[in-house]
């Protein structure tokens, strides 16, 4: 490629017109100079031929993705990933700041990714290996876009809570009871403090527990854990499946008292949710199966906090995701960068409630609280709730007393102290 063609994939941003791009940010690795890999990358992207032969024109103008921004931020003797590079010894990791014109494929999550991720980016000639990092939306391309339905403040909304943050509990086992007994387990939970009880990710519509009953026994244990308790509760519903099941799953599981839903947002796709959201009567929430092979990684794929932004995007008030600690393999760095792709600002689209999952119980609240620097979150644990020495009802109280404990300014063995369900939770932790 020479310097005369390579120089219609490189523009000034301030010569562009930004409610036209979408910016893309890459990390890539290569062992071709640069700024030729970039170019390429450009091209693959987008106009891969940019004229017609014997005809002179240049499509590029328009549609041609261009470079804004690249540093070499490393050098290295050899390639990283030798497998994937040619026989070349010295290797640049390289960072881009790509404007690509949004026209190419419109404001359909589908296409926008066959674009930015697809066979044009991870296959692009020179590059060993590549991470899309992000991408910023301008308000033309965003204003196509729902977003959340009820957000952060919907759902505060729904439960009446709007001064701490909120418990969900996974209700264990999860795979095997049938609906009486997992509709009992929910009931204890809620009586003990958890607002939200819900379905694991991998319990869906099963013949051993049809989403038709378990919607049902649970919808009526709701009703009464919130007569009991005086509190607004939530059953939070899988309907996971294939897509053309989803609308029929989220009338069956509502009419039933389900007043939220869960669906494995990656692996029916974005695009589903897109769909489920314009016809949703209920918050929908989202789990993270799918995602770690995008992410987890380093250098390459997908980065976790960029998943998080686009399923706010397509609709999901309540996003799962992983959290901190050694379990979930996630830097610290990207659960922080996720929670704010859930609650920072993004064009007319409301906040997602942002819920790093991992082992958590009643001691993890405050530490997340602090962390977030924010009281709009969502803590999920399983065990220590449904495998609690005092039952589901005591390891709800726990989760609680926790959070009591934080407000306070005490030591959770302070607090635990007079209070014996914080007090077996820390024992079943120690």
């Amino acid at each position: 490629m020479s310097m005369g063609d390579k120089s219609g994939f490189f523009a000034n941003w301030q010569t562009l017109d930004a409610e036209k791009y979408l910016i893309l940010e890459y990390y890539f690795e290569t062992t071709s100079p640069p700024d030729e890999a970039a170019a390429h990358l450009c091209q693959e992207q987008s106009t891969a031929q940019w004229k017609r032969v014997g005809v002179d024109e240049d499509l590029r103008e328009r549609f041609g993705a261009k470079v804004i921004d690249l540093v070499v931020e490393k050098t290295f003797d050899k390639p990283n990933y030798p497998t994937l590079a040619t026989n070349q010894t010295q290797s640049y990791g390289c960072r881009v700041r790509i404007a690509h014109p949004h026209e190419n494929f419109g404001p359909k999550i589908p296409n926008m990714l066959t674009a930015v991720a697809g066979e044009g980016a991870f296959h692009s000639p020179g590059i060993s290996v590549i991470k899309l990092l992000d991408i910023e939306f301008p308000e033309s391309f965003l204003q196509h876009f729902e977003g959340p339905k009820f957000g952060v403040e919907g759902l505060r909304d729904r439960l009446q809570v709007y001064d701490r943050p909120l418990f969900f509990g996974v209700i264990k086992p999860n795979i095997g009871l049938p609906p009486k007994p997992f509709a009992e387990l929910a009931f204890q939970g809620w009586l003990g403090g958890l607002d939200i009880a819900k379905d694991d990710e991998m319990l869906g519509d099963v013949c051993w527990s049809p989403l038709r009953e378990r919607a049902e026994l649970l919808g009526k244990a709701r009703l009464k854990a919130e007569e009991i308790t005086g509190e607004k509760k939530i059953y939070l519903a899988n309907i996971t499946d294939e897509v053309d099941r989803l609308l029929e799953l989220h009338d069956i599981a509502v009419e039933r008292g389900a007043n939220a839903l869960m669906v494995n947002g990656m692996t029916t796709g974005l695009s589903a949710i897109r769909m489920l959201r314009k016809h949703t009567q209920v918050p929908l929430v989202a789990h993270f199966d799918f995602i770690a092979p995008f992410t987890l990684i380093p250098d390459f794929g997908i980065h976790s906090p960029l998943v998080t932004k686009l399923q706010r995007i397509v609709g999901f008030d309540a996003i799962i995701y992983p959290g901190f600690g050694a379990r979930m393999k996630t830097p610290d760095i990207e659960v922080l960068q996720s929670a704010q792709a859930c609650l920072n600002p993004l064009g007319q689209i409301k906040p997602s409630l942002p819920v790093p999952a991992g082992s958590q119980w009643a001691g993890t609240t405050g530490d997340l609280y602090k962390k977030l620097g924010t009281v709009d979150f969502g803590i999920v644990p399983g065990r220590a709730v449904f495998e609690h020495p005092m039952g589901p009802r005591g390891g709800a109280a726990s989760l609680r007393q926790g959070w009591e404990a934080v407000e306070k300014g005490v030591s959770l063995e302070a607090y635990a102290a007079e209070h014996p369900e914080l007090k077996a939770a820390i024992e079943m932790i120690s």
